[in-house]
């Protein structure tokens, strides 16, 4: 576990209220120059900051690039666990959560970007700190399948298609370039989503016919 980033300032409202300017000011500017480019000076810059001021609520520049990352995955898992309801077992609680984190994958794209740009630029505690909370996005897709197909799906074939959900939206944007000359962001979820049925369709054909998967 990663340790709590220390401040000098008392007041914890304050304290997420600068470090949310931080977030922002900071993603910009590494979007435009990298982590590595961008000096704690620009960093407070960007974020409306003297960097006296910077200093009192960080104490390193890696500091900065972790409080982006944490505020990423805070961001959206908070997001999509308000709009998808876990306990559902339908295909449309199904679609319902795809397009949540599409949405909000298209919503973060620069944020998405510079996470993964510049991960590899924290400690490695850090990095896992990072990583587990990735994976606790993609037990909420777990959670819808295995109620909705728990007897179609192995654990297995669960983990890979929540990963494969997973990617998807990232790929909306890391593949922007490409992709959103080709679809709208309803296009390309209601693809990707009836790629998924067809997919869905198929392992439990197999099942009932007693195939094996």
């Amino acid at each position: 576990m990663v340790k709590e980033i220390s401040s000098s300032i008392k007041d914890e409202s304050l304290i997420v209220k600068r470090r949310a300017q931080l977030h922002k000011g900071a993603v910009t500017l590494f979007k435009q120059k990298g982590f590595h480019r961008a000096t704690t000076r620009e960093i407070a810059k960007a974020a409306g900051f003297s960097i006296g001021t910077l200093y009192e609520y960080i104490r390193k520049k890696e500091d900065v690039l972790f409080l982006v990352c944490d505020a990423i995955y805070d961001e959206v898992k908070a997001r999509m666990k308000a709009v998808i309801d876990t306990d559902t077992t339908s295909e449309s609680s199904l679609f319902q959560a795809v397009e949540s984190y599409f949405q909000l994958m298209d919503e973060l794209q620069d944020e998405v970007l510079v996470l993964y740009q510049e991960l590899k630029a924290l400690p490695k505690d850090a990095q896992e700190y990072v990583l587990n909370k990735e994976k606790e996005m993609l037990r909420l897709f777990e959670t819808i399948l295995e109620n909705s197909y728990k007897d179609v799906l192995s654990q297995n074939e669960i983990t890979l298609i929540s990963n494969n959900i997973f990617i998807q939206g990232q790929m909306w944007g890391f593949r922007r370039w490409v992709l959103q000359k080709e679809f709208s962001l309803e296009q390309y979820t209601q693809h990707q989503f009836n790629l998924l049925k067809s997919q869905l369709a198929h392992l439990t054909q197999i099942k009932q016919q007693g195939g094996v998967k």
